[in-house]
């Protein structure tokens, strides 16, 4: 249902009659030709405003804070409206935000922006300033913030900011690890060496030099969970990361550079690396050839193995998966292609 529904009208109609306005980064996105897919609204009302939205839209509320009292809903297309409650004036809400491109306000209603602290020029100056210094102890998450709107934004710390940033870089691991994640995720590789240059990334344990190790012209390409491992190594363990996400970094830690390109080298890494050996090729920093033979092994790989583990005559233990890889091996390298000949090497290796 939430398909193709404008977000401000949402809003708007949620909160007819009362005084509202659109602040944050739904502001400079619109100004940035930027898609609207997070529409961040102060009100009086937050609570009742989120469950009028939801109603409209069938998406779920929910508080983003009970100490603070912000709602959001959630869209059936991933799109999130924020409501955030207007204690005081909105004045002071926008004083108390964390860089002048996101203390801009339009009234919901329509009408010309409100901008105190100059966020408008900054923003056609290409310009990330911070409200005030200030900003950066109420929330430490905003020093990986700076770096996420710089990268994403295609804007730049102005001296004294980038100052107040490497002046609090003891401070970048203070918040909770899921936010902390959270920023991190959204970086390319050029954000990640601008959060080294600034101190940051060694705060958290880590160092662009993972990234520069990657193989020629992966890093432009490569997923966030790839620079994630490559920029953190083991440090990334110390975040909350998913089971998947701590299975893909201990994979590809204990990887190793093939000797060559063989067929028994390419299988042998695969059978420890996959499904992403082609990522494990990239944090080796591997000659394409290798990323090529492992792309060919993938294509020619058989549908049905040769033998199963109960065909072996063996009682159920490691000395099975021991038989059947090396038979998986050999069928690799081609040295046994049919049933026959794995059912005589199974024999040669004391099975049946």
């Amino acid at each position: 249902m939430s398909a193709g529904l404008d977000l401000r009208v949402l809003a708007r109609d949620a909160l007819a009659g009362q005084a509202a306005w659109v602040v944050g980064g739904a502001v400079r996105d619109v100004l940035l030709d930027r898609p609207l897919v997070d529409l961040d609204v102060a009100c009086a009302d937050p609570a009742g405003a989120a469950r009028r939205v939801a109603r409209a839209s069938g998406g779920a509320p929910f508080p983003l804070s009970e100490r603070h009292g912000a709602w959001r809903v959630v869209l059936g297309d991933g799109r999130t409206v924020d409501f955030t409650p207007l204690a005081g004036s909105l004045l002071d809400d926008l004083a108390a935000r964390d860089f002048t491109v996101n203390a801009v306000a339009t009234p919901l209603t329509g009408g010309p922006p409100i901008d105190p602290h100059g966020g408008l020029d900054d923003l056609r100056a290409g310009v990330l300033r911070l409200v005030g210094e200030g900003a950066l102890d109420a929330d430490p998450l905003r020093l990986l913030r700076a770096v996420r709107f710089e990268d994403e934004l295609g804007l730049r710390l102005d001296a004294a900011s980038e100052a107040a940033v490497r002046a609090r870089v003891a401070l970048v691991a203070r918040p909770a690890g899921e936010r902390v994640l959270g920023e991190l995720r959204r970086l390319s590789a050029r954000g990640w060496h601008r959060l080294d240059e600034l101190g940051l990334l060694a705060g958290l344990g880590g160092s662009a030099s993972g990234i520069d190790r990657l193989s020629p012209g992966a890093a432009a390409g490569a997923s966030p969970d790839l620079l994630l491992v490559a920029a953190l190594g083991d440090s990334l363990l110390r975040l909350p990361v998913s089971n998947e996400l701590r299975r893909y970094a201990t994979t590809l830690a204990r990887a190793v550079l093939p000797a060559d390109g063989s067929a028994r080298s390419v299988h042998r890494l695969r059978r420890a690396t996959e499904p992403w050996a082609l990522d494990a090729l990239a944090l080796l920093g591997a000659a394409p050839a290798l990323a090529a033979a492992v792309e060919r092994a993938r294509a020619a790989e058989p549908a049905e193995p040769l033998l199963r583990g109960d065909e072996l005559g063996l009682p159920p233990g490691p000395e099975i998966g021991r038989i059947l890889a090396l038979i998986d091996e050999e069928r690799a390298v081609g040295s046994i292609t049919n049933r026959d000949e794995a059912l005589a090497l199974a024999r040669q290796e004391g099975a049946l």
